[in-house]
């Protein structure tokens, strides 16, 4: 068997946070294909990679789709003078799934039964409410018992009002904005108020995640960490900082109880390790279409398991994204919780033939060989965007 061609799929996905899901398909000569996924954060990084993406076809058409370890590297090492992390990764990550995708389909096996066999029957989950509806308490409180009565014992959220920095008229709109990393005292006290109204609606026994996108500086992320775990008994701080700097999150981790959840933006092993060797997180939360795919979230898996922390992917953008780390997860003992954008993954159904199974708000997996799921071509085809499809 060999690689005959690797096609970005720009998609429209409306309604979503994204805006569009992007996925990776690899045609083989023997008729297999396989899918994978990137889905950066801007329309901007979608279609910078899947430009390399194309321009990868020069590297691996030819090659034996087996050989997914000597392909990895392939790509890592090919981009060694521009930097080996970022969107070298997130080309990676999509290729990588799509291969053990075709692996699996050719072993008439599921992806987890290739790597190892599975230690659960079911995948952990937790989501994220729809924010947009938390324009009142009322609103609030239907959308947080929504999630419990899910039967989802997690949920994570951005308490952190987009308000205008001290001293600036403007307010920053990007989720994970960063200027001055500084949040007003109203800022604050609105975040308080509204982690505790979800605290009180979800009760006691709901784990909290609080996401703080890397938005602050150290001693304002102090300040709102310690303000979050005396509002709402919180679960975990998440990102605390930006990734940028290790010393920075080690300042923040001494000064505050909560938890340290960190990861979604760290590429590869390598950028795990001083994360394990310095004692900065507790939790960590690689994602498997930017880090290096499933080849390599099981290795960092397997290495924060040798520091006894667990992992909860971040997996939350299109259905490859959550079922390939879901597949991963499978096989790992010290497993958390995979990400899920939403308590209900109906939106995902119109992408793929058969709806993802989260009743009681865990994912069952199929049976199927390779990731267990398959595209739909027709929906794809109606809706690229910019030409990239096929």
């Amino acid at each position: 068997m060999k690689i005959q061609a690797i096609n970005p799929w720009l998609v429209k996905a409306e309604g979503t946070f994204w805006g569009e899901y992007f996925f990776v398909e690899v045609v083989t000569d023997e008729g297999i294909t396989g899918w994978g996924e990137i889905t950066t954060t801007t329309k901007l990084a979608n279609r910078a990679v899947a430009g390399m993406i194309r321009q990868v076809n020069e590297l691996l058409v030819g090659e034996d789709p087996a050989r997914i370890e000597a392909i990895w590297h392939k790509i890592f090492r090919a981009f060694t003078y521009m930097g080996s992390r970022g969107a070298t990764c997130h080309v990676i990550s999509g290729i990588d799934i799509a291969l053990w995708d075709i692996r699996g389909k050719a072993a008439g096996q599921p992806i987890y039964e290739l790597l190892g066999g599975p230690v659960r029957e079911a995948i952990s989950l937790y989501c994220h409410p729809d924010q947009s509806k938390f324009t009142s308490k009322a609103g609030v409180e239907a959308e947080i018992r929504a999630i419990v009565e899910s039967g989802h014992t997690a949920l994570k959220f951005d308490p952190f009002p987009h308000l205008p920095s001290p001293g600036s008229s403007t307010a920053d709109p990007a989720n994970a904005g960063y200027l001055d990393g500084q949040m007003s005292k109203e800022g604050e006290q609105m975040a308080a108020e509204l982690t505790a109204q979800i605290r009180q609606v979800a009760g006691p026994n709901i784990e909290i995640l609080i996401d703080a996108h890397g938005r602050f500086n150290v001693p304002t992320a102090i300040r709102l960490c310690r303000t979050l775990e005396e509002a709402g008994q919180i679960d975990w701080f998440e990102e605390p900082v930006p990734v940028e700097s290790y010393p920075a999150l080690q300042q923040v981790r001494e000064k505050v109880n909560a938890a340290i959840c960190v990861g979604e933006r760290l590429h590869t092993r390598w950028e795990f390790v001083p994360i394990f060797e310095n004692k900065l997180a507790d939790y960590i939360m690689p994602d498997v279409t930017w880090t290096g795919g499933i080849s390599e979230l099981k290795k960092i898996a397997t290495m924060a398991e040798a520091y006894y922390i667990p992992i909860a992917p971040h997996d939350a953008s299109g259905p490859i994204n959550v079922v390939a780390g879901a597949h991963v997860m499978m096989t790992v003992p010290n497993f958390y919780r995979v990400e899920t954008n939403h308590h209900d993954l109906s939106s995902y159904n119109k992408f793929i033939q058969t709806p993802l199974d989260n009743s009681g708000g865990v994912l069952k997996l199929p049976a199927a060989p390779g990731l267990g799921i398959e595209m739909n071509m027709d929906f794809l085809r109606a809706n690229v965007l910019d030409g990239f499809g096929g």
